[in-house]
């Protein structure tokens, strides 16, 4: 039940709200918060008043003090979701908004809002996109740059901005993958034909290509070289795709013979070294990989190959337990 006194204040600072007398209100929404802070209202409408004023870290912080009164108290969410808003913390802003649907699915207020924050991320990462293009570019990074708009693209296909950026990068490009391309020689284009062939996914192609080049590779006693590598490891991801997993065992270790902390060999060895249910094996290129630094490894390996050691732990208990 609420408070008399605390209802009290809270009943004057209504009227100075709607009287536009915002810090007044404020004070004695604050009043009654002294008295019981556990009324999510008291809180939600000191972080409206404060919202009214533009003090948004205020608002913010009452909207909180709200959520943490009550976490079913869906307006809370709103309020701090308005805040961050303001302030730009458009991901912090998303994630509010998420929490009040958890609560709240149907709410208006929240999938609104949370639609407008989603189209004003893409915006901000689409301008991100082309102003880090037009620095590839600057600095002579046309491949880069092209990844770059191609990334954009997908967020915004059609955008003028990003068109008119193609246009200009596009030709230098071919241009540039044309030279190149004449400079090859025949072991590196079956290599380049195998690119060509595993991205239009003809892994069965692409894995004649790739041994066409390594064994020209043999034949040069060049294995331990870049391009053997990655021939090698891109017939093991051909392998994988066509769960071929002893191809891509032998492959990967071909590999790690040559760059024993090639994380891309690691990770597909332990992910074939399961399928084939060798699951110590598996759990050993896990660890390997979890013990490398965290920057070199990346979030998705890393991810990865830590859902992949609980699990395989479990199924190496379970064999000790039935031996």
């Amino acid at each position: 039940m609420p408070k008399p006194a605390a209802e009290a204040f809270k009943n004057e600072g209504n009227q100075f709200f709607k009287k536009g007398q915002y810090e007044s209100a404020i004070a004695k929404y604050r009043e009654a918060t002294k008295i019981d802070d556990s009324v999510p209202a008291y809180w939600s409408n000191m972080a409206a008043c404060y919202e009214k004023l533009r003090l948004w870290q205020e608002s913010a912080d009452a909207a909180l003090s709200c959520i943490k009164a009550d976490n079913k108290f869906v307006k809370g969410y709103f309020r701090l979701a308005v805040a961050q808003k303001a302030m730009n913390d458009l991901g912090g802003c998303i994630k509010t908004l998420e929490s009040g649907l958890a609560i709240q699915s149907s709410n208006p207020d929240l999938k609104r809002m949370k639609k407008e924050v989603v189209e004003l991320q893409r915006g901000e990462q689409v301008a991100s996109y082309c102003s880090k293009a037009e620095s590839q570019m600057q600095n002579g990074d046309i491949p880069g740059a092209l990844k770059t708009l191609e990334l954009a693209s997908r967020l915004d296909a059609g955008n003028p901005d990003i068109d008119r950026m193609m246009s200009r990068v596009k030709p230098k490009f071919e241009a540039m993958e044309k030279r190149r391309k004449a400079s090859l020689s025949s072991t590196e284009i079956y290599k380049e034909r195998g690119d060509e062939a595993y991205k239009a996914a003809n892994f069965e192609d692409a894995i004649k290509l790739y041994t066409q080049c390594i064994d020209a590779l043999k034949r040069e006693r060049k294995m331990e070289g870049e391009l053997a590598i990655k021939a090698l490891s891109n017939r093991a991801a051909c392998y994988k795709q066509i769960s071929n997993f002893d191809g891509t065992i032998e492959d990967c270790s071909a590999v790690l013979e040559v760059d024993p902390d090639n994380v891309k060999a690691l990770v597909r060895r332990a992910q074939a070294f399961e399928g084939v249910e060798r699951y110590r094996f598996a759990l050993q290129d896990c660890k390997t990989v979890l013990s490398m630094p965290r920057a070199t490894v990346g979030k998705t390996n890393f991810d990865l190959c830590n859902m992949m050691q609980h699990r395989l732990n479990r199924t190496v208990q379970q064999l000790k337990a039935m031996s």
